[in-house]
């Protein structure tokens, strides 16, 4: 019976190993982590993260083949094939601040494996590592292997948060790099067998270690590439009187092009986008490759350049100041169906108001009050460290409330900004918000969810990303 350990039970190893014991029966499959309260969250009808069907899976492979446990050791001890998908936040301090991935967590887990190792292993980065990450990981067990042979894999995970479990039951690819010798090979074959359990043959990629690293950064780095380009022409759009969504759905139609991640909004989040391509642009600094780097980097300014003129844009519009004024705020994570709030635009976009003294009503579907106060709190990088080492009590920001309900959020208030296309928000009664509302009333749709011309009919002011501006917002221009 092949047993497979995984370290470290968050957004990537839980949803991943729990679809491997699904689909892979004889297979006994244990997830570890050093943290109690994430691993008694595993083992709990309250999951430690919401992915839709993620909760059905996990219930039914949950003490028959799949197991969460804090006795790390023993379950590494014990397997065959190791994942490893621990954090790997951004540097705050030292060499490389502020780019570099920091690989502490990395290095911990590959020592402690070559401590408690008897048995020849095959470790597989499942976390986001920079390239020549197995170069090191490789370099520490073998120094440390007393006997015992290993062989490193890189296997990149491309799961989409809100649509986990789909990505993980038909991937688009699995990618698997190892080394180009006999024993390299051998190793990729076993975890290809993993895969192959549901996932067509053609579908699973074999390529050299750096290769598989990189396909990983370069891929989100696309991503991002393409929200940016749009969110950049939405800029102009705005200052020309063009309308990004009818721009977007004719570069999208074609071919070449295609219509995904062509939606303008008020910024990508998540904590793969910035992360990996801060990664990239460092590894190109090392490389002596600054023109890379640069290009990579113009990803990350339009991204921050279009926070800053959504918050310019709130403010300019209500007469150059929100100090003392309510401002609901609809939507916290970084996109809908998913209570992640790492590296969410809402974040910046409530900093920039609070900068400006206004009073904000937060609604989320998914996301509690502790995390919202925590986020806005929290310095730039430090959400990627394990909670105990993250700042304990935030401080609780005064002007700040969260609130279970969207009508409750936009009583009293001044404007209205959607930060997260939830589906829910297409359809509330917004003559009852309207209503409610101080006139006269303001909608940013950071997301472009609301039907404007409807909202216009009712009374609000609109502001929608990349759309023809209404006239009270010519007559009010956002500095920049």
């Amino acid at each position: 019976m092949v047993k497979i350990c995984c370290i470290g039970a968050g957004y990537v190893g839980g949803p991943t190993m729990a679809v491997i014991a699904l689909k892979c029966p004889a297979i006994e499959v244990a997830v570890v982590d050093i943290s109690k309260p994430r691993i008694d969250a595993w083992n709990s009808d309250q999951l430690p993260i919401y992915e839709p069907g993620l909760d059905e899976v996990v219930k039914e492979c949950r003490g028959r083949n799949l197991f969460f446990s804090t006795d790390v050791e023993k379950h590494v001890a014990e397997a065959d094939i190791i994942f490893v998908s621990v954090n790997t936040p951004t540097k705050t301090r030292g060499l490389g601040a502020g780019k570099a991935a920091d690989l502490t967590y990395w290095e911990s887990a590959a020592r402690m494996i070559a401590d408690v190792s008897k048995s020849d292993k095959i470790v597989v980065e499942k976390s986001t590592v920079p390239v020549k990450t197995a170069e090191a990981i490789e370099k520490i067990l073998t120094h440390n292997s007393k006997g015992i042979n290993y062989q490193i894999l890189s296997n990149p995970e491309f799961l989409a948060e809100g649509t986990a479990m789909e990505d993980l039951f038909k991937p688009d690819r699995v990618l698997i790099g190892g080394r180009e010798t006999p024993e390299g090979k051998k190793a990729v074959q076993a975890l290809k067998a993993v895969y192959a359990h549901w996932v067509p043959e053609d579908r699973i990629l074999t390529t050299n270690l750096w290769s598989a690293e990189l396909s990983k950064l370069a891929a989100n780095a696309f991503l991002a590439q393409r929200i940016s380009s749009v969110n950049a022409i939405s800029a102009l759009c705005e200052a020309t009187g063009a309308n990004v969504s009818e721009v977007a759905y004719a570069v999208g139609k074609d071919s070449r092009i295609g219509p995904k991640f062509l939606n303008a909004s008020v910024g990508f989040g998540g904590s793969c986008f910035q992360k990996d391509i801060l990664n990239l642009v460092y590894i190109c600094e090392c490389n002596a490759l600054p023109e890379v780097a640069d290009y990579w980097k113009q990803v990350i300014k339009i991204n921050d350049y279009q926070k800053s003129r959504f918050v310019n844009r709130v403010v300019s519009s209500m007469f150059n100041t929100v100090s003392g004024k309510k401002i609901a705020v609809l939507g916290f994570a970084f996109k809908k169906d998913t209570g992640d709030t790492r590296e969410t635009p809402a974040i910046d976009v409530c900093h920039g108001l609070l900068g400006d003294k206004a009073h904000i009503s937060i609604y989320d579907p998914q996301v509690t009050e502790d995390q919202i106060q925590r986020d806005l709190a929290m310095s730039k990088f430090d959400w990627d460290h394990p909670m105990h080492l993250q700042p304990t009590s935030p401080i609780a920001f005064k002007q700040v409330s969260v609130v279970w309900d969207a009508y409750e959020a936009t009583k009293g208030a001044h404007g209205l900004c959607i930060l997260t296309e939830w589906d829910e928000f297409k359809t509330l009664d917004y003559q009852k918000i309207f209503d409610n509302m101080q006139k006269p009333a303001f909608v940013f749709d950071g997301r472009n969810v609301v039907d404007a011309e409807k909202l216009r009919e009712i009374g609000f002011i609109v502001y929608s990303i990349g759309k023809p501006l209404d006239a009270w917002l010519k007559d009010m221009p956002a500095v920049a």
